[in-house]
C-alpha cells in the first residue's frame, strides 16, 4: 500500500472524509483503505496505459450504462478491464479515488464540486451520468402528515440523506424555488432505504426520496408526493457523473479516453429500457416488479460545461461552497468518434 501523494495533504483528505464533502457517512472502503492504495500507470497493453481500471460505484439504478458495458464486454474491446468497486456512498468513493484505491469514480457532483472549492485535490470529469428526470427525487410524505404542498415544508424536519449531499441541495433549492425558507427546518440524516420507515413512525414530516425507494415507499406505505425536485429551475439539473484526479488523467490519457469511448456507446444503448431493465435486479438490488416500474434518470455520457456549471452555481447560493466553479477548466473532453 502506497502512501498518499504528496500533492494532496492528509489533512485534506481528513476533512473530505470527516464531513465536509460526505456529511459524515464515510466508512471504509475496500482496497488498500481510504487514505491508501496506489494510483499510477501500471498494466498497459500497448492500447491503454492501465488495462486494470478500478472503477467506484454505488448500487444504484443510475449505473445501469455502466453495468452494461461490463456486461457485453465493450471494455474488453477497448483494452480494459474493469473491476466494479462498491463503496457506501458517492463522496466515500470520491475519497478513495483521491487517495489512490479507484482510478474512475462515480459520485453525485455536489462532492466533485465542494473538494475543488476547498482545494482538497486537483478533479477532472471524465464522464456525465444522469440528470434529473420527472418522479425519480421526490419530496413526499405520509398520509397522516398535515403537509402537502412545498410552503407547508416551511419549518418542518425533512429527511436527507446527507448533510452536503446532492439531496440537501435539492430539497432547498427546490423551497427557495417556491419562495420557501427552510431557515428553520430540520434536516436530519437517514439513509433512503430507512426513509419510509421513517416516515410511517411520524420521525419526520417529510422525506426526499429517490428511485426505487420513492416507488416502494407509495406502494408498500402509501406515502405521498409533495413537490417533484426535477421542476422549473431544477428541470434536467445534473445530478451524477464520473471523476478521477487530474494527476490520473494526465498520466493515462489513453485510458481515459477508451472509457470515455464505452460510457458513450453504453447511454445510447441504455435509452432503450429494456436493455438495462433486466440488469436493475442484479446490481441495483430491487425486485423484478419494480424494476419494471420505477422511473429512471436521464442518462448521459458527454460533459457539458453549460449544463454542469447549474450545479456548482447552486451550491454557492445556498452556502455549499463559498467560491465559483470553473466547470470548464474541469472537463476533460471526451473523443469525437
Amino acid at each position: 500500500m502506497s502512501p498518499v501523494p504528496s500533492a494532496i495533504p492528509r489533512r485534506n483528505l481528513l476533512k473530505l472524509a470527516g464531513g465536509a464533502v460526505t456529511a459524515g457517512a464515510l466508512m471504509g472502503t475496500t482496497g488498500c483503505g481510504l487514505l491508501g492504495g496506489s494510483q499510477g500507470s501500471e498494466g498497459g497493453n500497448g492500447r491503454v496505459e492501465k488495462a486494470n481500471l478500478r472503477v467506484g460505484a454505488l448500487p444504484i439504478n443510475d449505473l445501469a450504462p455502466l453495468h452494461l458495458a461490463v456486461k457485453n464486454g465493450y471494455f474488453q474491446q477497448e483494452g480494459l478491464n474493469v473491476e466494479i468497486i462498491t463503496a457506501p456512498d458517492g463522496g466515500a468513493a470520491l475519497s478513495a479515488t483521491i487517495g489512490g484505491d479507484y482510478d474512475i469514480t462515480y459520485s453525485s457532483y455536489v462532492p466533485f464540486f465542494a473538494a475543488q472549492a476547498k482545494g482538497i485535490a486537483p478533479l477532472k470529469i471524465v464522464a456525465d451520468c444522469a440528470s434529473a428526470a420527472p418522479n425519480t427525487t421526490v419530496i413526499m410524505t405520509s398520509p397522516q402528515s398535515s403537509v402537502r404542498t412545498p410552503q407547508d415544508l416551511a419549518g418542518k424536519t425533512i429527511a436527507i440523506s446527507g448533510a452536503g449531499t446532492i439531496s440537501e441541495l435539492l430539497v432547498k433549492a427546490t423551497m427557495g424555488a417556491h419562495g420557501v425558507s427552510f431557515a428553520n427546518s430540520e434536516f436530519p440524516a437517514i439513509p433512503f432505504i430507512n426513509m419510509p420507515a421513517a416516515l410511517q413512525r411520524g420521525d419526520v414530516d417529510a422525506a426526499i426520496l429517490t428511485e426505487p425507494f420513492l416507488t416502494q415507499a407509495a406502494r408498500d406505505s402509501g406515502a405521498v408526493p409533495v413537490v417533484d425536485t426535477a421542476t422549473g429551475p431544477l428541470e434536467d439539473l445534473p445530478l451524477t457523473g464520473y471523476g478521477a484526479t487530474a494527476d490520473f488523467c494526465e498520466t493515462n490519457p489513453k485510458t481515459v479516453a477508451a472509457f470515455q469511448r464505452v460510457m458513450i456507446r453504453a447511454v445510447a444503448e441504455s435509452q432503450d429500457r429494456s436493455k438495462i431493465e433486466p440488469l436493475l435486479p442484479e446490481f441495483a438490488k430491487i425486485d423484478p416488479e419494480t424494476a419494471a416500474i420505477i422511473s429512471l434518470l436521464n442518462f448521459n455520457a458527454r460533459p457539458d460545461a453549460t449544463r454542469l456549471q447549474r450545479v456548482p452555481r447552486l451550491m454557492k447560493e445556498y452556502g455549499f461552497i463559498n467560491r465559483d466553479i470553473d466547470v470548464a477548466s474541469m472537463i476533460i473532453e471526451p473523443p469525437k468518434n
